[in-house]
């Protein structure tokens, strides 16, 4: 499932005038101090990644990663996932994508930056420029360069026209951030001025003719197109197509690194210099000498010689955990105080590195492989934190594989990146949880653009088969069905999104209108005020939930078992109600769409139950052992 608003803004900060301004402005100064090194460091190559000279590059990149590697990595990210289809829909024929997409996520992102502008000023009773400032001040210093060059090239037409009472929509249409295509409406988040939407953009284009600034923003080269990045460049490409980690230097598909589709996503390796040491292997030689499964159980009892690993784990039923799901599987999140001006603040933005370089997901907090506590709002609680604390055998054996606008058609190529050896490595429960995007799209003919049940049940066969010939022995698949979306419009079209709380002025179904009529809705067939649309939407929902459930009920397969539950909103609402709690706080805030961090733990505990009364063998026995495994080792080496 897909989030367009911050997907509006990589659009604006990802133009290419802005690439070669950041070059000279920000990159040049620190590449000018490392040239030498650039200049002898190995070319990384997806190829050349898994040898040692690949792991020669990666430490030089490590030395140079705080000046400029995240002012390189963000573009390149932003155009990955938000300007350009995202990396799976590749794998469609063009005709499958929509039209005009990167256009009008520009346009949601001038509008969203130039609000906040506007609202910054008034809130802190400044003037524009000053606002502008204040914004750029709360940025990381890694990602003011970004801040600085906006602001330089747009920010004194900004500012003239915020001056003159214009609202964002006409600033964007000026500033032919936002366009009309021939026969298409005006589109617009806040309420026509009342002279009218046109003559206000016309009024503010005639302020603005005459700029030169904004005439000399065209025709400039790629940042990648210089010899010094392109290989990095295609590095990072290449962890955004295959999503596998960016430092991994064994080749093993697990990393020490957190995020880049580090750790956040799979478990800690701990030894990335030995290609057949990871998480969620047998031990090798019951780990004597050393811990080759990444679950911090090693040595011998020197009581009785015993090895631990073979003492407390022997016949545990060991096993992992893994998601093959879409972003509310990855656990799309955007923080609501970076648009709230009363709560922002550079702590509210101390995170922002970290979140562009986790694609803005969270999959750290995730209701199936979240590991630490959440700072993001609610709780954490997992189906992985809960299977180690039932068996502490299992620590570190997680692998979170989704993506930004994961279905059932793109899972089929993003399911490659799997880690798992039918031989040498423990059985695993496998998450089938694409919720929304087989019936989500942004198109005006929604219906026209949905996964049908045909579709549905040849793009989940193919998985399972792919998995059967990849998982080893007694593993376990559990089909989630896809969620009613008709709750979000229920419970949120007429709230105050974040952007309109001060002022009163944005409620969630402006936003959907706006979305929809640019065509960047995440879901156009439930983001509406179209009751129609929003039931046929459910209709094929649970069509496409139902062949699931025959799927589960008829599919045999060699290596694991197939199950399915339904994606538990409704027990969640109801559990929700009994704390105290109101069904729209189970929504996230900014996008108005996925679920919320409290949705992700209560639904962990909904779907352990049932998995607990009607499938006992999918969660395995719980290990007697597991208090002297906390008392030596205690936390078996940490995340």
């Amino acid at each position: 499932m897909q989030h367009e608003l911050l997907r509006g803004v990589s659009c604006v900060i990802n133009a290419e005038w802005l690439r070669q301004l950041l070059w000279f402005k920000v990159v040049s100064h620190s590449l000018r101090a490392r040239r030498a090194e650039l200049l002898t460091a190995p070319s990384w190559s997806s190829q050349a990644s898994r040898s040692g000279t690949a792991a020669m590059g990666m430490r030089a990149s490590r030395q140079i990663f705080p000046n400029w590697f995240c002012i390189l990595w963000l573009p390149l990210l932003l155009r990955a996932i938000s300007c350009s289809p995202l990396p799976a829909t590749e794998l469609l024929p063009p005709a499958a994508l929509p039209s005009g997409l990167s256009q009008g996520q520009t346009c949601v992102g001038c509008v969203l930056v130039v609000s906040v502008i506007e609202q910054l000023a008034q809130w802190h009773n400044s003037t524009v420029k000053a606002a502008m400032e204040r914004l750029c001040n709360y940025i990381p210093e890694k990602l003011q360069g970004f801040c600085y060059v906006l602001a330089e090239v747009y920010g004194p037409h900004i500012a003239e026209l915020i001056d003159r009472e214009m609202n964002a929509d006409v600033v964007c249409h000026s500033l032919k951030l936002c366009k009309q295509d021939p026969g298409q409406p005006l589109c617009h988040l806040y309420p026509p001025p009342k002279v009218g939407l046109s003559a206000a953009i016309w009024k503010a284009k005639k302020i603005l003719k005459n700029s030169k600034d904004l005439k000399r923003t065209v025709g400039v080269p790629s940042l990648c197109a210089f010899p010094l990045l392109a290989d990095l460049c295609e590095r990072i490409k290449y962890v955004l197509r295959s999503k596998l980690p960016f430092e991994d230097f064994d080749g093993d598909k697990f990393s020490t690194f957190p995020t880049l589709r580090g750790y956040h996503w799979r478990g800690r390796d701990c030894d990335d210099k030995n290609t057949t040491v990871y998480p969620g292997r047998r031990p090798d030689n019951w780990d004597v000498k050393s811990d080759s499964n990444c679950n911090g159980i090693w040595g011998v009892d020197p009581k009785d010689g015993i090895p631990y690993e073979e003492k407390f784990c022997k016949g545990a039923d060991s096993q992992g955990v893994v998601l093959l799901g879409d972003s509310a599987g990855a656990h799309f999140h955007i923080p609501p105080e970076w648009m709230t001006v009363t709560q922002m603040s550079a702590k509210s933005f101390a995170n922002l590195p970290m979140a562009f370089t986790d694609e803005l997901d969270w999959p750290q907090f995730s209701e199936i492989t979240g590991f630490l506590n959440s700072t993001i709002g609610g709780w954490t609680d997992s189906l992985y934190l809960r299977l180690r604390r039932r068996n502490r055998c299992n620590h570190r054996d997680l692998q979170n594989i989704s993506q930004n606008g994961g279905s059932s058609r793109n899972l089929l190529g993003l399911i490659k990146s799997l880690a798992r050896n039918q031989l040498l490595d423990n059985p695993a429960i496998v998450i089938y949880a694409t919720i929304g995007n087989d019936v989500c799209n942004g198109n005006r003919d929604t219906l026209a653009h949905m996964t049908t049940p045909k579709e549905m049940f040849s793009n989940v066969m193919q998985a399972l088969r792919y998995l059967d010939s990849r998982l080893p022995n007694s593993s376990h698949v559990i089909l989630t069905g896809l969620v009613d979306g008709r709750f979000l419009w229920d419970n949120l079209h007429n709230r105050y999104h974040p952007l309109g709380q001060l002022n009163r002025d944005v409620t969630y179904s402006q936003l959907y209108s706006f979305l929809n009529c640019l065509q960047v809705s995440p879901c156009s067939g439930w983001l509406t005020a179209n009751e129609t649309l929003r039931n046929l939407t459910s209709e094929r929902a649970e069509q496409l939930s139902n062949v699931l459930k025959e799927i589960a009920r008829t599919q045999k397969f060699s290596n694991f078992d197939v199950f399915y539950m339904d994606f538990p909103l409704k027990q969640t609402a109801e559990e929700w109600h009994k704390m105290g709690g109101e069904p729209w706080q189970l929504i996230e805030p900014v996008d108005g769409f996925h679920p919320s961090q409290i949705a992700a733990a209560l639904g962990t505990g909904i779907t352990w139950q049932k998995a607990l009364h009607e499938w006992p063998q999918v969660l395995g026995k719980e290990n007697p052992f597991n208090d002297q495994i906390e008392a030596i080792f205690k936390d078996q080496g940490g995340h």
